[in-house]
């Protein structure tokens, strides 16, 4: 028997209460959410849409890991995204065959079966020779740009912002498309108690990002998700929580829209025209966050003052009245 709209939505809250309140006694496993509560994606399903997943911190090889990928198929049966981008850590510890297979290939098979590509930057954690990874979409470079339909990616190389990737930032930088979409593992801002903003890149890549119109920037290192608040128009998010977890970890600041370290979770995204819609989905199936980015701000409505008359000087007539806008 399926449940109608009204009672399906109460009983979804009252299970992820529930699960919420027993959840962090069971950290290895999640408390998954029966089929019929989970989240059923609400995004627009554009005919033209750019549609992608963002995960971060993933290459643990544990359970956690292995249950977001579970989730990632459940949704792309829904949303059919077609791409995957990755905030780095993508290999913990050793990085042997055995290891791109426990920690990447065996969890998202069913995903690169079906056609999902990954594009991975590096974090900390990761060997740079990951770079020739095929199934990494890096074709051997540090940093790269992509791009699908009118959206443009750039993966940077956090770990070595040196001047010869800052000087090839600001020429790709300077193509054309609509969206611009930045992807690095360490974050900007942060509101994490174990690692917090990275001010020292931020000087380097943030005036950058707004003057060539980067509208959203994704990035891990933290284990847990946030959503910070825009700053001077940009939109910064951590997804750092898809296989690993920093309980606790978020302080209390003014940076933070949302912010979650009580579970893992991943985000998916579509853009479609000049909106960007977005869910992040914890590993119990249950909608974590959601909301909806355009592309540009609406311009505030100037304030109209007319001018004071001029008056006639001994060289001077008079000029019409015009009206104009004051400064912000």
């Amino acid at each position: 028997m399926s449940l109608g709209a009204p009672y399906r939505r109460a009983a979804l809250g009252i299970a992820a209460l529930l699960v919420a309140l027993v959840a962090p006694a069971c950290h290895q496993q999640a408390l998954l959410l029966p089929e019929e509560l989970r989240h059923i994606v609400e995004l627009p399903l554009g005919d033209k849409s750019i549609r992608f997943a963002v995960i971060g911190d993933t290459g643990s090889g544990a359970a956690p890991q292995y249950e977001i990928a579970d989730r990632m198929v459940e949704i792309h049966e829904k949303f059919p995204f077609d791409f995957v981008i990755m905030m780095g850590d993508n290999l913990y510890g050793l990085e042997r065959p055995v290891d791109y297979q426990r920690k990447f290939a065996q969890p998202y098979k069913k995903l690169i079966d079906a056609g999902v590509e990954f594009y991975a930057s590096l974090g900390n954690h990761d060997n740079p020779n990951q770079r020739f990874y095929e199934p990494f979409h890096m074709g051997g470079e540090r940093y790269y740009t992509f791009t699908k339909g009118d959206v443009k990616f750039f993966a940077l190389d956090s770990n070595y912002m040196d001047e010869t990737q800052l000087a090839w930032l600001k020429k790709e930088l300077e193509s054309k498309e609509p969206w611009k979409i930045a992807f690095f593992h360490h974050p900007l801002y942060s509101s994490g108690g174990f690692h917090g903003s990275e001010t020292g890149l931020r000087a380097l890549l943030e005036p950058l990002f707004i003057e060539h119109g980067v509208r959203v920037v994704f990035s891990g290192h933290e284990h847990f998700y946030e959503r910070i608040k825009p700053q001077q128009g940009v939109y910064y998010f951590i997804q750092g929580a898809s296989a690993r977890l920093r309980r606790g970890n978020i302080l209390k600041t003014d940076l933070t829209a949302f912010g979650y370290d009580d579970d893992n979770s991943f985000t998916v995204v579509e853009i479609d025209g000049d909106a960007l819609h977005f869910e992040t989905i914890r590993r119990t199936g249950a909608l974590l966050d959601s909301g909806e980015i355009a592309r540009k701000d609406e311009p505030d409505e100037p304030v109209i003052e007319p001018t004071k008359p001029v008056k006639p000087g001994p060289k001077q007539t008079a000029a019409p009245q015009t009206a104009h806008p004051t400064p912000n």
